[in-house]
């Protein structure tokens, strides 16, 4: 039985972090080495120290200055820091997941281009809308290559963008469309997000709108089906909800995404499907690494 793991580091000790963290626990290739912050009394330096994990609040210096504490890294914390870190963890040699909007490594998403990512210094996990969305729109594309335009709208809970989110919604709505029309070669594509406040808290609802004439339903159903169940097999909570449906002129697809409840709660689906891409990225890259 296999029972080496590749060790993680992760920066950035909030909500995103933890949520991280106690996915590596549970994972059976991975183990985290260095869980590292900002802030001494950080209250995601305590959930993590409580869970047995050796955690430093000198951020990137930790791993800096003792490189043997992992091999992967997982960048928590926002675009703009992640522009500082990118350069100095491949100098390192670590394999990095970026999970903020910083549009600098490779984009990502496993059920499109896993293999070619594996082969990177630095993967970019895009956002959770680009997560959930793009694979759709992948699917639209493959059927209707003539598609000119593809829309994304995605709901979340208020309570589940914390600060991170929140600052980085332009950085967010950009790279989630850029990845879109990189993917799918479509010639404009269009992300929105919507803090919804409603309580109790809204799961993460996702809309793909598409200008199509005369679709293919039947095959689109299928490839749309197809993709769902690609992403069920590291989401969990991902299902489709409507459609395709098509009248006037545009194509609807609807799904939602309930969380895993890990660290955090079922509505944060949002969090949950990146969170949950990054580590189906990292335990690939640890059975490459151990030859599984």
């Amino acid at each position: 039985m296999q029972k080496r793991k590749i060790k993680v580091g992760i920066i950035g000790t909030g909500n995103i972090g933890c949520d991280l963290l106690v996915k590596v626990q549970r994972s059976r290739f991975l183990e985290c080495g260095i869980f590292t912050g900002q802030r001494e009394e950080s209250s995601g330096l305590k959930f993590a120290k409580k869970l047995g994990v050796k955690t430093s609040f000198s951020s990137i210096s930790e791993i800096e200055t003792n490189s043997e504490l992992c091999q992967i890294v997982f960048d928590a914390t926002n675009a703009k820091s992640h522009a500082i870190h990118a350069p100095l963890l491949k100098k390192l040699g670590k394999f990095t997941i970026d999970m903020t909007p910083s549009n600098i490594g490779k984009m990502c998403i496993p059920v499109i281009n896993m293999a070619e990512c594996l082969q990177e210094f630095n993967v970019n996990m895009i956002s959770c809308g680009g997560q959930d969305t793009t694979p759709i729109a992948c699917a639209i594309m493959s059927v209707h290559p003539d598609t000119k335009y593809i829309e994304i709208v995605s709901h979340i809970a208020s309570k589940s963008a914390g600060i991170g989110t929140r600052d980085n919604i332009d950085e967010y709505t950009q790279t989630t469309s850029d990845g879109i029309k990189i993917f799918t070669k479509v010639p404009k594509a269009k992300a929105i997000i919507i803090l919804n406040p409603a309580e109790p808290p809204i799961m993460m609802h996702n809309t793909v709108f598409a200008q199509i004439e005369k679709p293919n339903i039947k095959l689109l159903k299928y490839r749309i089906d197809s993709v769902v169940k690609d992403i069920r097999k590291y989401v969990l909570g991902y299902r489709l909800t409507l459609g395709p449906i098509y009248e006037n002129g545009r194509l609807t697809i609807m799904n939602e995404v309930e969380g895993r409840g890990d660290y955090l709660p079922k509505y944060a689906g949002n969090l949950d499907i990146i969170n949950s891409a990054a580590i189906e990225v990292a335990e690939a890259y640890a059975r490459r690494t151990l030859r599984l």
